[in-house]
């Protein structure tokens, strides 16, 4: 498969001369998929986004120009292709303040708590991963340390996520209908947060 080919170089030599020497193998055989996987999926899931493939490196010590996948958000979910395959992801990676305090007290409430785990327990069931990004050492502060629920508390985040690796399939019709059916199998654990969590309302804070 060229795009993984591609990435395996770009892996090995992250610099201005692979990239514009490959320049044409990116475009048609990674981008151009990509932007056809999201627009077929916009209708069902939401509007689709593809991210730049340059690296911010201003404040990051590692200097190579370019990220190693090509990664696009759909509706509320992401969707990346690398080396090592395929990915999917869905929720809140990282919450703001005001959502990690509502997060926190739903988590904690005893219904909507036990309606948390229930969706959880269903989608791990599918053999698809529910865990936060982030997580502190302890129960945040406020909440009991024996809670049922403390490893939930303990979340900055909360996502589902799902990978696949390299496999004859990753160019085929197959890639489509895997990323759909754990966008939709995914979907309950964001229907929880959505209405349990919601969007920041607080100002984004300048560097």
């Amino acid at each position: 498969m060229e795009a993984l080919d591609f990435f395996e170089g770009l892996e090995a030599d992250n610099s201005k001369t692979y990239w514009t020497a490959n320049k044409a193998i990116y475009d048609e055989k990674v981008y151009a998929p990509m932007a056809a996987l999201v627009a077929d999926l916009e209708a069902e899931f939401g509007s689709g986004k593809i991210f730049r493939p340059y690296r911010d490196v201003r404040f990051s010590a590692d200097k190579t120009p370019y990220k190693t996948n090509i990664g696009a958000v759909l509706g509320e979910g992401y969707v990346q292709l690398s080396a090592a395959g395929l990915g999917a992801g869905l929720g809140m990676y990282q919450m703001a303040p005001d959502q990690l305090a509502r997060y926190r007290g739903a988590v904690a409430e005893d219904a909507s708590g036990a309606e948390l785990e229930q969706v959880i327990a269903a989608i791990k069931r599918r053999k698809i991963t529910v865990t936060g990004h982030d997580e502190l050492k302890t129960v945040p502060r406020g909440y009991d340390r024996d809670h049922p629920r403390a490893d939930l508390l303990r979340y900055k985040g909360l996502i589902a996520w799902q990978e696949w690796p390299v496999a004859p399939w990753l160019n085929k019709p197959a890639a489509k209908d895997r990323v759909v059916e754990f966008l939709r199998t995914s979907a309950p654990l964001m229907s929880w947060l959505d209405t349990h969590v919601g969007s920041s309302t607080s100002p984004a804070r300048s560097r």
